[in-house]
């Protein structure tokens, strides 16, 4: 399945509106629009799932801290309504399919299994598999915010990560950050994924491995709508 923007948008909308306005959210780094570092992210990339996050094991841990945050308000004698975790409840705050929903989202955008990223000196472009790509231009000095009719993207680097910001309709804010290994075979994406119906954000990281496509069996194509894709399907399939 391809998900594009607009069917990003249009899960948002699926899951009710649970997830609104991220205004909660603190303050980011500031990103500067030049890599200054030298960090160069090219090349085809596969999942490693023993590395990457498992999706239950992040939820059940975001439920403890929202549970632990409870408990230090009540003890506080600071609970106020609208605050406690109710798995199975309704669509308010910290509410059971807001919790789910905030983690389905980040499930769905991070599902991608292989990566193929062209990056020059003034512009990286990430193909993801089954998802839309992630594109960035450099410029010099600070890095300023792209309205578009899907939002507002911003983009740029702090230090040797990449990183991606989008803000979509019905408030969701969306996060990718980008790093490579020292040995530079190794990639890490941490997408982080905000709402104010939630107290916590949900982080998901996957790690990906450097991998030849002539030699492991993918299947390549040249297309000219999309560039070279490298898909898991078998040639013939």
């Amino acid at each position: 399945m391809v998900i594009s923007k607009w069917q990003c948008i249009g899960l948002t909308v699926f899951l009710g509106g649970l997830l609104s306005a991220c205004t909660s959210a603190p303050p980011a780094a500031v990103l500067e629009a030049s890599n200054t570092q030298q960090v160069d992210f090219s090349g085809n990339w596969e999942l490693d799932y023993g590395q990457s996050d498992n999706i239950q094991n992040q939820l059940n841990a975001l439920l403890r801290e929202l549970r632990r945050q409870q408990e230090r308000r009540s003890q506080n004698g600071g609970e106020r309504r609208g605050t406690a975790v109710t798995v199975g409840g309704g669509g308010g705050t910290n509410s059971g399919p807001t919790i789910v929903g905030l983690a389905q989202m980040a499930d769905a955008i991070t599902e991608a299994q292989l990566l193929d990223i062209a990056q020059s000196r003034n512009d990286i472009n990430v193909k993801r598999e089954g998802n839309f790509a992630l594109t960035c231009e450099f410029f010099r000095g600070e890095a300023e915010a792209v309205e578009n009719p899907l939002g507002k993207e911003l983009c740029g680097w702090t230090g040797q990560q990449m990183v991606f910001r989008i803000y979509l309709p019905e408030g969701l804010s969306i996060q990718h950050v980008m790093s490579l290994a020292p040995s530079g075979e190794r990639l890490g994406i941490d997408t982080t994924v905000v709402s104010d119906r939630v107290s916590q954000p949900f982080t998901l990281r996957r790690v990906y491995n450097r991998y030849d496509p002539a030699t492991s069996g993918y299947h390549c194509e040249q297309t000219l709508s999309r560039g070279r894709v490298c898909t898991t399907r078998p040639p013939g399939e």
